[in-house]
C-alpha cells in the first residue's frame, strides 16, 4: 500500500526509491510531499517579503533618475546659453543640446552626446519661457499626461 501511494506522488520516469527495513520500520530515500510543500511555502513567503520591500522603491528610483537627468540637461542648457548668449527657443527645444553651436565658438560637438529618455521611455519636455524660470525641463511622470499625483506627477528640476 505504501509503495502505491509513493508512486502516485513521484515521477514514474525516475528509478523507484529504495526501501529498506530498519528495526521494524520501513524507510525510504527521498522527500515526502509534506516536506516539499513546506519548502515551497517558505520560498513563497520569502518571495512575498522581498517583493513587498523592493517593488515600491522602484517608483522612487525612477523619479530620482528623472530628477538627475533633468539636472544634467539643465547644466547643458546653461552651457548652451554661455556659448550662444540665449537659451534655445521652444522650436529647437532640447535637440539644440545635441548639435554644435552655430556661433563659431571653440566647441565642435554638441553639449551632450544624445538626449536621454525619461524612465518611462518618453522624451523629456522643454518649455521656454518656463513656469519656474527662464526655461523648464520636465518629465510628465509615469502616466505621460500633464498633472497627476505621486508617481504620475510631473517632475521638474530642483
Amino acid at each position: 500500500m505504501l509503495r502505491i501511494l509513493f508512486h502516485l506522488f513521484t515521477d514514474p520516469n525516475l528509478p523507484p526509491a529504495k526501501f529498506r527495513r530498519k528495526k521494524n520500520k520501513l524507510e525510504r530515500n527521498g522527500f515526502t510531499l509534506v516536506e516539499m510543500m513546506v519548502t515551497l511555502f517558505i520560498l513563497a513567503l520569502l518571495t512575498t517579503i522581498v517583493a513587498i520591500n523592493v517593488l515600491p522603491n522602484q517608483d522612487k528610483a525612477m523619479v530620482q533618475k528623472a530628477k538627475a537627468d533633468i539636472a544634467v540637461l539643465g547644466q547643458a542648457m546653461e552651457t548652451y546659453r554661455l556659448d550662444n548668449l540665449t537659451y534655445p527657443d521652444a522650436g529647437l527645444g532640447l535637440q539644440a543640446l545635441v548639435t554644435p553651436p552655430t556661433t563659431g565658438g571653440m566647441r565642435t560637438e554638441g553639449y551632450i552626446k544624445k538626449l536621454p529618455m525619461d524612465p518611462w521611455n518618453r522624451p523629456y519636455q522643454y518649455s521656454m519661457p518656463g513656469k519656474n524660470g527662464a526655461f523648464d525641463i520636465y518629465s510628465l511622470g509615469a502616466d505621460g499626461a500633464p498633472g497627476g499625483e505621486n508617481e504620475n506627477a510631473d517632475i521638474y528640476g530642483a
